[in-house]
């Protein structure tokens, strides 16, 4: 039985509490019908696509996973590479897409190519094949996909299907986003189709220049090792262009200007299909218009910033009325700008833009970046959709809006439904009740008011006077993502570790988002120094704030990611203060991270290697004095696994104690195996008990 799970198991199972929960909305541009993706229960793993009639309230399953493919799926390579980028672990019906008319919808499933009629309610097998992010084409007669490295199409009246392009060996890709887009400028799309749906804008990718690594399976040495395109700082990208491919079989190649990376692209009916570039500082991004007509590039707008210009999603786009809609800083401020005019208010940070219309809907955090709310632009003003207090997601257009909400009053999202700003429906969710209550104590602290969460064994007060408890911060700390949200989600897994008998500490320091750009800029070149110092701060502070709870003698540091890079920084720099650390997936020397990112941060590592000094961890072995674990999945083509064997390496040479614990099998997403995800963390909870001399409970 479930309930019989314990909680690490359940959360495996459910995903982190996900599934069953609806998600991916896309909502008929008459504002009447509404798609999403849901599996049937809390722990089903498929989703299945349904329909919802916004007139009637009916909802309807168009996509029935499960009968379509009751067992097994088996994932092209390209598709499996794009859900690690998406960090998609769920299955069934995981993207699709609609004509305009609302008619037709394409999905892949297992690699096979469906269509299912909306109004008729039939699913078609259109092709057995390795199918790579289908879409129809706005008029609904043919539907666009990838397969094997080549952009086909194929012809729903007639079942013609042709490749647009020939084939041109297995370093070159034509409608694939690639690795860098994927994983670093949150585009993973690589074709657009034109508004009367007569031709495509295509990108194409020649990887023949980058470096190739190498994923071995060490605990499988009859299989063959794997290879990878990887480009790591200083190294050679993947060559990125584009060309307009009409279904006549014409082809017109854009003009190719002084860019690196091809940040977005938008082509609606109110003009010229745009593009945003960058160049490989990325202290500009230019936004160009293109004439399908000759491929000719024009410059509409250039953002650009001495450090870098952060990437908003989904812009730039036009409005319905042909105005040019992008993001920019102003006043410190994310602002969203109307053909150059800022349309949002000073401290407003705009975060990322949802859809462009007759108005803008976009989500945005103001005076509290705990928070994320739902707005919309109407008529000159801008109106905030949600109404509660919480993490709020939105989809759909500025007249009907989906709203899903996660706050600390529930489990799981509410999903609703909005007209002009009015509830018309909800959306039923089925998430699965974590047995637990999170209690975080809200602070801000420190002479830079960083954001925290304290979290307590259940039953523990601050005030209560009792024995002080042994702390285990617990952040990610990097750019682009926040751990301090008001969602109860969001703070599980840091509510069952204090129930093992720790003060959980969670804090967003500098270079996390919502502050604005000032803020977040001051990581550039200071991973190592700003991090750490804004964690130690946050320790130091909350301490003062509550004498006598925490044991300042027994502190932990754990993370993932960039998360676990800080964790191994912190034991490594500050043994003053943390007195043990698990380091999943760390990053430890930042020139075997990938281009973009690191570049953005730290510079070129020929122009700057003092930089990458400063902020690895290699030349650090030689000082480590504290318990160090670090964690590391063998098949991670994000932070590859060398990271973790480097430094322990190094630590080795220089006779310094740590442990290594190397996960079989596992890419850069924790393990989902049920005993695996429970053992990992147990594995985890007992040695850090061990280091720092807490009874086991």
């Amino acid at each position: 039985m479930t309930d019989d799970l314990s909680f690490l198991r359940r959360q495996a199972r459910t995903q982190r509490f996900t599934l069953g929960t609806p998600k991916n909305f896309r909502v008929a541009g008459d504002g009447t019908r509404l798609l999403f993706l849901r599996s049937r229960t809390a722990t089903d793993r498929r989703n299945d696509l349904l329909h919802l009639d916004l007139r009637t309230g009916e909802e309807t399953t168009v996509v029935d996973a499960a009968a379509l493919l009751p067992g097994e799926e088996d994932l092209p390579a390209e598709e499996r590479a794009r859900r690690e980028r998406a960090r998609e672990t769920s299955g069934g019906v995981v993207g699709y897409a609609t004509d305009d008319a609302f008619r037709v919808v394409a999905f892949s499933l297992s690699g096979k190519l469906y269509t299912a009629d909306l109004d008729g309610g039939d699913v078609r097998l259109l092709l057995d094949a390795a199918v790579v992010d289908p879409r129809p084409n706005p008029a609904g007669t043919h539907v666009a996909y990838v397969s094997e490295r080549r952009l086909r199409v194929i012809e729903l009246a007639t079942g013609d299907d042709r490749a647009l392009v020939d084939d041109e060996g297995p370093d070159v890709a034509w409608g694939l986003a690639e690795f860098i887009a994927a994983e670093e400028l949150s585009r993973t799309r690589g074709y657009w189709w034109s508004p009367d749906g007569r031709s495509l804008l295509v990108q194409r990718t020649d990887r023949s220049e980058v470096p190739v690594w190498t994923i071995a399976d060490p605990a499988r040495p009859d299989n063959p090792a794997t290879t990878v395109a990887y480009p790591a700082a200083g190294t050679t990208n993947a060559s990125v262009s584009l060309s307009f491919l009409g279904l006549d079989g014409s082809r017109v190649d854009v003009e190719h200007l002084d860019w690196e990376y091809l940040v977005a692209a938008h082509w609606s009916a109110a003009g010229d299909p745009l593009i945003a570039v960058a160049p490989r500082d990325q202290r500009r991004i230019d936004v160009y218009a293109l004439d399908p007509r000759d491929g000719s590039a024009r410059l509409l707008h250039s953002e650009t910033d001495e450090r870098w210009v952060e990437v908003v999603t989904g812009v730039p786009a036009w409005t319905t009325d042909g105005r040019l809609v992008h993001v920019g800083v102003r006043d410190d401020t994310y602002r969203v700008l109307v053909d150059g005019e800022p349309v949002t208010p000073p401290g407003l940070q705009v975060r990322s833009v949802l859809d462009v219309g007759d108005e803008v809907l976009f989500s945005a955090s103001e005076d509290d970046p705990t928070q994320l709310h739902v707005y919309r632009t109407n008529d000159g003003r801008v109106e905030r959709l949600s109404a509660v207090d919480g993490v709020h997601v939105g989809a759909g257009t500025a007249e009907v809006t989906v709203l899903s909400t996660w706050s600390l009053s529930h489990s799981g999202p509410r999903v609703s439904v909005l007209r002009d700003g009015e509830h018309v429906t909800d959306i039923a969710s089925y998430p699965m009740d974590p047995g637990l209550e999170p209690r975080p104590v809200w602070l801000t602290v420190g002479e830079r008011a960083l954001r925290a969460a304290l979290v307590l064994p259940a039953g523990r007060e601050v005030d209560d006077g009792g024995e002080a408890l042994p702390v285990l911060l617990d952040p990610y700390g990097g750019p682009h993502a926040q751990r301090v949200l008001q969602s109860r989600n969001a703070f599980l897994t840091p509510q069952w570790l204090a129930d093992q008998g720790f003060a959980v500490l969670v804090a967003d320091g500098r270079g996390t988002p919502g502050r604005g750009n000032a803020w977040e800029k001051e990581i550039h070149h200071s991973f190592a120094d700003v991090t750490l110092a804004d964690q130690v701060d946050a320790l130091h502070a909350v301490a003062e704030r509550c004498p006598g709870l925490l044991d300042l003698d027994r502190v932990a540091i754990r993370g993932w990611s960039y998360g676990g890079y800080l964790s191994a920084l912190a034991v490594l720099r500050r043994p003053d203060v943390f007195h043990a650390a698990v380091a999943g997936a760390p990053v430890t020397d930042w020139s075997l991270y990938d281009t973009a990112y690191t570049e953005r941060y730290l510079g070129h590592p020929e122009a700057d290697p003092d930089v990458y000094e400063r902020n690895s961890l290699i030349a650090d072995a030689p000082s480590l004095r504290r318990p160090l674990l670090i964690v590391h999945g063998l098949a991670d083509d994000n932070v590859f696994v060398a990271h973790a064997l480097r430094l322990s390496g190094e630590l080795l040479a220089a006779g310094r104690d740590h442990t290594f614990l190397p996960l079989v099998g596992a890419t850069h997403m924790t393990p989902q195996a049920e005993e695996v995800a429970e053992n990992l963390m147990m594995t985890q909870v007992r040695w850090l008990k061990r280091q720092l001399g807490v009874e086991a409970g």
